[in-house]
Parts: structure tokens; C-alpha cells; sequence
């Protein structure tokens, strides 16, 4: 049954919270109470026309009816048509990882991008903006005892301190946002008991109320938005502020400053909203789980935000958005607005860069014009955040292995013992021998400049011993673990091997935090933070963290960060991956392949795992086993 009505009323009930709300609409007489979430329901205004489906017949027409979450369906009547409301926004996509080579798909989420709807979405939130905060000191949200109104901080839902229990206390507040946001969370769908349900979220807000620019030369233009696009695409916009300087004087005359101050902000705050109407809004924060952060969740993230504002016009839900802009300091260093399509325009007043992603044809035109005409724009053609690492300084030559053979040769004796011990061995033929053990043999074949190859082969089978030989050529070492028996290994002048070898080349990192380590390595923040961010330790927890407050597998990545950090045109690395779970080993996998091929670094890598093999996709694989060294085929 489809009706058309007015609203009477919308509140959110003093006896739940701001993320519960009751839309009130009269169609004849017949009146309605739609349940529904607080962010939604604060935006209608008194005598707003609606069109309310329901899933249920409605006997009588007349009286007052209840419709709870999914009874209904509730569109806005606009100018330019209906608009639908509820139910809020949800969308699946299957978030696929590609092969930088084959364009395979190597492993694949099913992500639910949808509007945080419940409390439980809430809470979820706030526990995702620890990550971003990246401090146990810093507590992201309010909380509200039902029973005895005790207001508590805490980043996960705290007993009250007077009641003893958590049953009646909810989620009031996340820090930072305000009345006018809107979140958007993105969950796993058929995801393992071990995987998180909650694996990041977008705040979308509306545009800050005002806008300076900073050129180059110190100068600062004003309102700079209204000289690029049309004013009221920015106005009126949130900004209770400004409300509140214009009623204060009244109301401290009557109830003194500081319930003034306290009686105003909630009056003015909801008459904010009611008068809010852009044409544009903000992607305020993203906050990504860190286990997920370098398999572009965050691209994935910030477009299905663009998709919900547009569709649904986020966050007032009444004009046509032509534009969405964003302003973050981290654009700086991580590109993944850009990689969605955002384009750099300007710095703010104050320094932060400010990034603008049009929705309409009118809106890409003018930013377009923009990016054209302005002399300062015209230089970074719209581009902020451009890859530093670079390119290193490619291997002059192959690597040639020309007939090389290596033998171990070990020594047994008995002789030193205590006597238990030599009778037990003597009991297996244990006296004295020289054993001889052939691991390579007769090899011939080169490594190409350039080329990935990993290899695989049984334990001591002579992986690590070829790796040795490897080094030793780069470097000149001298020694039966590095020079072969018999023929020659040969490297190219130019080479600089970055090697890691459990329990034989370890890296130094001291007292120094993460990003200190490769930072002192590069001399640049800019390349420091975006090989953190290639090896998977994209979180500024870990940025801060010490190696001895890692786990092991965020050590193995510190370690790998490290070496890459020396730039290496050669890199040589044993037992790759062996202390990651499977799916962080095919993460880091793919980042290292797409990495070394971009940078022009030749790779040498040993592993046991099928799941490394696919995500690293090798130019070649090479079997190392019974003294032999040829192309695998087929092992993957």
C-alpha cells in the first residue's frame, strides 16, 4: 500500500539515543509513526511532503499505526521528483586483487557497503577510530547510562560507574563528528570466524561553512570556492556556530553564560540542521581496519561513498550533489582519493591540501576550467600525491651461475662424548666419517635483470645455499658458504643486494620507531611512508611502534620496509612470508611484486607457499632439489 502524506513531527526519544529516531506523518487520518535511525530522521522538517509504502496492510485507514525498520519503504517528495529515504543505502561488491602480470584475480572479498543503521554499528565505529587515533590515551567516544544519565569516555561500551553494569548504556556520541554527519560502514560478507564483520567506514558531512586559500607565496584569496563554483552549492550550510553568536547575548541575559552556553548549543544545533541545503558534501574521515588497508579498502571505501552521496544525496537527502570535497593532510603521502578520481585544487588557509571529486557534468566542467586557467593549479595539473620511491638504478647484467657445483662436507666423530651418548650412536654405526653431500650441481642459468623469480624446493635442498652463492658474488665474501665448489658465480659491477636470510643477514634497528629506521634510510618522509604502506604496515600505530613491540609477523614486514628502504637493485630473500597467515602473505606478496617491477629491482625469492607463489606471480619459478636447479612447471 503506497500513501502520501505530510510529516508532523520527527524526534529522536530522550529515553534511546541520537541513532534511534521516530519520523511522524499524517496521510487523512491516518498517522504514522516510522521507526527508523536518528541521523536519518533528524533532516525532515514539519510539513514535508512524503510518500510512505508499507509491508503490511493498514486496516481501517485511521488512527495511529507503528511501522518498525522493515515495514515500509519512504520516499521525500522534491521538486525534481520522489527521493527514497528508506530504506538506507546497502550495496555488495566483490572487492577482487589482481595480478600486476595476468590480470588473474588472485583473492577476492564480498564487502556490504551500507548506512550504520543500529547501535551495534555504532559502537563498531568507534572501536575502527582507535585505529585512527593510534593512542590508548586518546578515548573516540561518549557513552550514556539510560538509568542514572552518568556520561562516560571510552572506546568500547563501559560499565557505569554508579549503576556497576553495561545494560542500560548506550552509544551518544563519536568525537569529532557532529549532528550533521552520516556514516557509511563496509562489512565482510561470508567472512571466517576469525575476520572481522566492521573492516572500515566513511563519515560524509556537509562542506565546511567556509573556505580560504593559501598560494605559494604566502598570499590567502577568500571564499575561494564561490570564485570557482556557484556559492549556493556551498550555502546554507551546517553552522551552528554562526547561529550561536547571533542569539548568545540574548540568552546569557537570561540564564547567565554557562547554562547559556549549554541551553543555546542544543537549540541551535537542530535549527542548524533544518536550514542546512548544499549541493555538496564532505568526506569528513575514512577509517580503514589496518589488516586491510594495502588491499585498497580505502579506494573501495571512498567510492561507494561517492555512490551513496549521489544516490541518495548525503547528508541532507534534498538537492542534486554536483560536487564532493575532501581536505586531509594524509593525502600528502597516501593517494587513494586520487586513485578514486578526487583532483588536488588548493591548500586551505591554514596549510591542509583540499581535494574536489565532481558528480555532474556541470560540476567537472568548472573544476576542469579551474585546474586549466589557475597558474598554480596548471603546475600540479591536479595531481598532489606522486610516488617518490622511484626507480633504482637497474642491474648492468644478469646474474650467470656458469657449471657451478657445491658440496658439504661434514666431519662425524664421536670422540669428546660422554659415554652413553657415544654408545647410543655407535649402536647406529655413528664413529668417524667424512660425509659429502651434493647440493648443486653442473648449474648453469641466468637471472635477468629485472626479473622476479621465486624459488622453491624440499627443506635443505639447497634454496638458501644458492641465495649464499648469490651474495657472496654481489659482495665479494669469501668462504665455503658463499664461494662455490667447482665453476663460477658472476654478478654485474653495479649490483647492491638487499638480502634477507633468517639467523645470518639481519638488520639493526635499535631503540628507533618504524618509521624512524626508514626514514633515516631515505632521507624523505614522503618515500618512507609509502614503503610502510607497500609492505603492510600501513597503520600510524606501527608507524610510532619500536621492533621490539612488534609481533612476529609485523617484524618480518619491518625487516622487508628496512631493506627496501637501502634501495637495492637486487634483493634476495629466504623463507619469505613464513610467519604471516596465509591471507597478510598473499597481501604482502602482491605489494612486493607490483613493487619491485616498478622500481626496476631484480628478485630472487625462496618459499614454500603455493598462496605466495600466485600472489607474487614470478617470471619464473625455479626448483632447487637432488643437486639440481631447473624451471618449475606447473607448480603453482
Amino acid at each position: 500500500m503506497r500513501l502520501e502524506g505530510e510529516v508532523v513531527g520527527s524526534e529522536i526519544p530522550r529515553f534511546k539515543n541520537r541513532w534511534f529516531g521516530i519520523l511522524e506523518v499524517r496521510t487523512g487520518d491516518l498517522f504514522l509513526s516510522l521507526y527508523m535511525s536518528g541521523t536519518v530522521a533528524q533532516w525532515f522538517r514539519t510539513g514535508e511532503r512524503v510518500i510512505v509504502e508499507t509491508r503490511k496492510p493498514l486496516f481501517g485507514g485511521e488512527g495511529e499505526i507503528t511501522l518498525s525498520f522493515g515495514e515500509y519503504r519512504l520516499w521525500r517528495v522534491l521538486d525534481d521528483g520522489p527521493l527514497l529515504i528508506w530504506p538506507v543505502f546497502s550495496k555488495e561488491e566483490e572487492s577482487r586483487r589482481l595480478s600486476p602480470l595476468t590480470g588473474e584475480p588472485v583473492y577476492s572479498y564480498k564487502i556490504r557497503a551500507r548506512e550504520a543503521t543500529y547501535e551495534r554499528d555504532f559502537e563498531a565505529i568507534a572501536e575502527l577510530e582507535q585505529y585512527h587515533y593510534a593512542s590508548q590515551k586518546e578515548l573516540v567516544a561518549l557513552w550514556w547510562c539510560e538509568t542514572c544519565g552518568e556520561i562516560m569516555e571510552a572506546n568500547t561500551r563501559p560499565a557505569c560507574p554508579n549503576c556497576g553494569t553495561d545494560d542500560k548504556v548506550h552509544i551518544l556520541e563519536i568525537k569529532g563528528s557532529t549532528p550533521a554527519s552520516r556514516f557509511l560502514v563496509l562489512e565482510l560478507v561470508d567472512r571466517e570466524e576469525y575476520e572481522p564483520q566492521y573492516v572500515a567506514y566513511v563519515r560524509i558531512d556537509p562542506p565546511v561553512p567556509k573556505m580560504h586559500r593559501r598560494l605559494p607565496d604566502g598570499e590567502i584569496v577568500r571564499d575561494i570556492r564561490e570564485k570557482v563554483f556557484p556559492a549556493d552549492w556551498f550555502h546554507p550550510v551546517y553552522n551552528p556556530e554562526e547561529l550561536l553568536k547571533k542569539r548568545l547575548a540574548e540568552l546569557r541575559e537570561r540564564y547567565g553564560r554557562e547554562v547559556g552556553l549549554r541551553r543555546l548549543w542544543e537549540e541551535v544545533k537542530w535549527e542548524a540542521l533544518k536550514q542546512t541545503d548544499t549541493a555538496a558534501a564532505r568526506v569528513a574521515r575514512v577509517v580503514v581496519h589496518p589488516d586491510y588497508r594495502s588491499d585498497g579498502l580505502g579506494q573501495l571505501s571512498v567510492k561507494m561513498a561517492l555512490k551513496w552521496i549521489e544516490e541518495r544525496r548525503i547528508p541532507e537527502m534534498r538537492r542534486k550533489k554536483h560536487i564532493v570535497e575532501t581536505i586531509a593532510q594524509m593525502a600528502r603521502y597516501n593517494p587513494f582519493f586520487e586513485k578514486v578520481g578526487f583532483k588536488y585544487v588548493w591548500d586551505t588557509a591554514s596549510g591542509r591540501p583540499v581535494l574536489y571529486y565532481p558528480l555532474t557534468d556541470e560540476g567537472r566542467e568548472r573544476l576542469q576550467r579551474f585546474l586549466e586557467e589557475d597558474p598554480v593549479a596548471r603546475q600540479h595539473g591536479g595531481r598532489l600525491c606522486v610516488p617518490t620511491y622511484g626507480r633504482v638504478e637497474p642491474l648492468s647484467g644478469p646474474v650467470r651461475f656458469r657449471d657451478v657445483s657445491m658440496v658439504f662436507e661434514n666431519e662425524l666423530d664421536v670422540d669428546g662424548l660422554p659415554e652413553r651418548l657415544r654408545q647410543l650412536l655407535e649402536a647406529f654405526g655413528v664413529r668417524s666419517r667424512v660425509i659429502q653431500r651434493q647440493v648443486l650441481r653442473d648449474v648453469d642459468l641466468e637471472i635477468r635483470p629485472g626479473e622476479v623469480v621465486a624459488v622453491v624446493g624440499a627443506s635443505g635442498a639447497g634454496k638458501t645455499t644458492f641465495l649464499r652463492l648469490i651474495w657472496g658474488a654481489c659482495e665479494g665474501l669469501k668462504g665455503p658458504k658463499f664461494e662455490p665448489t667447482a665453476g663460477r658465480v658472476e654478478a654485474p659491477p653495479n649490483a647492491k643486494a638487499g638480502v634477507l636470510i633468517p639467523g645470518e643477514s639481519e638488520l639493526e634497528f635499535g631503540d628507533e620507531s618504524i618509521l624512524e629506521n626508514v626514514y633515516r634510510k631515505l632521507g624523505d618522509e614522503r618515500p618512507a611512508v609509502e614503503i610502510l604502506n607497500r609492505c603492510g604496515l600501513s597503520d600510524a600505530v606501527l608507524y610510532r611502534a619500536r621492533y621490539k613491540e612488534l609481533s612476529t609477523g609485523q617484524r618480518e614486514r619491518a625487516r622487508l620496509a628496512s631493506l627496501l628502504a637501502e634501495r637495492p637493485n637486487l634483493l634476495l630473500l629466504d623463507e619469505f612470508a613464513a610467519h604471516l597467515d596465509a591471507l597478510t602473505a598473499m597481501r604482502i606478496a602482491r605489494g612486493l611484486g607490483k613493487l619491485v617491477r616498478e622500481a626496476g629491482i631484480t628478485a630472487v625469492v625462496v618459499t614454500h607457499r603455493r598462496e605466495v607463489l600466485k600472489a607474487l606471480d614470478p617470471d619464473r619459478i625455479l626448483f632447487v632439489g637432488y643437486g639440481t636447479v631447473a624451471e618449475a612447471r606447473g607448480w603453482t
